[in-house]
């Protein structure tokens, strides 16, 4: 009887297709060139049902995968009756469920026998350029989403075992602001199509294994067992009562105003009728002068990713988590812009503050670094470079927080110095220690940022994307907070310049950038 969900073969299931999006994973990581994706592993590997529901993920980039649904959905829209066996479409559209433009996602549908469609494998790669009107496509200054790298919506890749590469160099080639280093993102996309058929080729072989019916009903099972998993964490915090309530604000550092109120409601038959709503409702207005919107899919991960947190159990990020409640994200709002309004920092930046404001309303922990300390550069007759630099964990109850870490919805790692120097000859990192008493004291003290400083040995442009450079990460329940981040210009006399959270500037031989990252905010008094 496969209606009701064995509770071993349940467990098997779940690690089945969570380990499946893990071999696509070494697949990518294995066959990709860029330092990006190679070294950094900045991607994510997914598997989604034959509608484009989450089933399972890999432990990859949280900022991917709750939006990656809504890519593949928005593919099953416009393109499901065209689809064929072996078909790859790519997409970064971020207002159909893309994060920004240098995440890539490529979507192959897995087809039975008879033609129907019952899963799709996608794997999104973030890609060091993809044009704009500077390196690494994701220029603070950004008005209109062209100037940060050309926009691709669901352009079929391979057909009938053909790669179209002479399409794509098109597309990525026909714009004003045209990618840099065209021969890397074939690369990276030729990486991403093996990453592809890796899953499908597994997904077959569980299918001829447990038969399409069992495959089918324990798809299902996961998904329901997280949704009851969400509501049992979502019912801990009415204690008794029948209504839970609490909001929290936070501010980006140009002032922007994140606003969010949460209520839980306990039904007649809790846990099973709990039920949740988190309102975005008094978030400042979208920005037409930057680009720190945020589209609705990655405000939608970033929920995602704190109901994941709050459930406590090894359960697989799948969409059941996200059923049991409500999102209101109000039109207008920097979390729901419309073309042509830029995103790129938003997907970084403003949703590490979306997850703030979600845990400051569940009281559970002091802010973490709350950005992402990316840092863009492109050396005179060099490819361009992306990174993003570690920071301080908030402290929570009965644990204090973790120092030099990603956190929240970056789960990179930072380039081994080895590869950077042999990638870049035209940088040297210069040092990369401990930023100590960087975290907030408390009873459980929050974790240390770090200290980065990069060299340069030849010209180059260099941008900076951070936050929390004006606005401390909170403390929590009488917890301080940690110490903001700083950005620095170390001159070749000796001289130190402090630079804004948002730049993009020239820099000269011997001249190298400092980059202080916020320590995370203590918990308890």
């Amino acid at each position: 009887n496969i209606s009701r969900p064995d509770p071993v073969l349940l467990e098997v299931f779940n690690n089945l297709f969570a380990s499946i999006a893990s071999e696509m994973g070494y697949v990518l990581k294995n066959t990709a060139h860029s330092v990006n994706i190679k070294e950094r592993l900045d991607f994510s590997c997914a598997i989604f049902d034959g509608k484009g529901g989450l089933v399972a993920n890999a432990p990859h980039i949280p900022v991917h995968l709750g939006s990656m649904a809504d890519a593949v959905k928005a593919l099953v829209e416009t393109s499901r009756v065209d689809m064929r066996p072996g078909d790859i479409y790519i997409t970064n559209n971020p207002y159909k469920g893309g994060s920004h433009l240098p995440d890539i996602t490529a979507i192959c549908p897995v087809f039975s026998q008879n033609g129907t469609i019952l899963f799709f494998t996608a794997v999104r790669g973030h890609h060091a350029d993809i044009g704009g009107i500077t390196p690494g496509s994701m220029p603070p200054e950004a008005r209109h989403i062209d100037e940060e790298g050309i926009v691709i919506d669901h352009f079929l890749l391979v057909r009938d075992g053909i790669f179209r590469e002479k399409e794509l160099r098109h597309i990525l080639t026909a714009s004003p602001y045209p990618v840099r280093n065209i021969d890397e993102r074939i690369a990276d996309l030729m990486a991403q199509i093996a990453s592809c058929h890796k899953g499908v080729e597994e997904l077959k072989g569980i299918i001829e294994k447990y038969g399409w019916k069992t495959v089918e009903k324990y798809m299902g099972h996961i998904q329901e067992n997280a949704e009851f998993h969400i509501k049992q964490a979502l019912s801990k915090f009415l204690s008794g009562k029948d209504i839970f309530e609490s909001s929290f604000e936070d501010h980006l550092d140009d002032g922007t105003l994140i606003k969010v109120k949460v209520r839980i409601t306990a039904g007649s038959r809790p846990p099973h009728t709990v039920h949740g709503i988190i309102d975005f409702t008094g978030t400042d207005p979208w920005h037409e002068d930057d680009n720190l919107n945020t589209p609705i899919s990655v405000t939608r991960s970033a929920i995602l990713y704190v109901l994941r947190v709050i459930a406590g159990v090894d359960i697989p990020l799948n969409n059941g988590c996200l059923k049991p409640v409500d999102i209101i994200i109000p039109y207008g709002s920097i979390l729901s812009p419309e073309y042509p309004l830029p995103v790129s920092s938003g997907n970084v930046e403003t949703s590490q503050r979306i997850v703030d404001v979600l845990l400051g309303a569940f009281k559970l922990a002091g802010a973490s670094q709350g950005t992402m300390n990316n840092i863009l550069f492109q050396v005179e007759g060099e490819t361009p470079y992306y990174e993003t630099i570690a920071g301080g964990a908030g402290a929570s109850e009965g644990c204090s927080g973790a120092s030099a870490v990603q956190i929240h919805m970056t789960n990179t790692r930072i380039t081994d110095p080895e590869v950077l120097e042999f990638r870049h000859p035209g940088v040297r990192l210069k040092g990369f220690i401990m930023r100590r008493e960087s975290g907030g004291s408390g009873r459980y003290p929050g974790g240390n940022g770090v200290i980065r400083e990069i060299e340069f040995l030849k010209p180059a442009t260099v941008s900076i994307i951070s936050e929390r450079r004006v606005y401390p990460p909170y403390g929590m329940k009488g917890g301080s907070p940690g110490k903001t981040g700083e950005n620095l210009l170390c001159k070749t006399s000796g001289h130190i310049i402090s630079l804004p959270h948002r730049v993009t500037f020239q820099i000269r031989p011997g001249e190298s950038v400092i980059i202080k990252t916020p320590g995370g905010g203590g918990y308890g008094r």
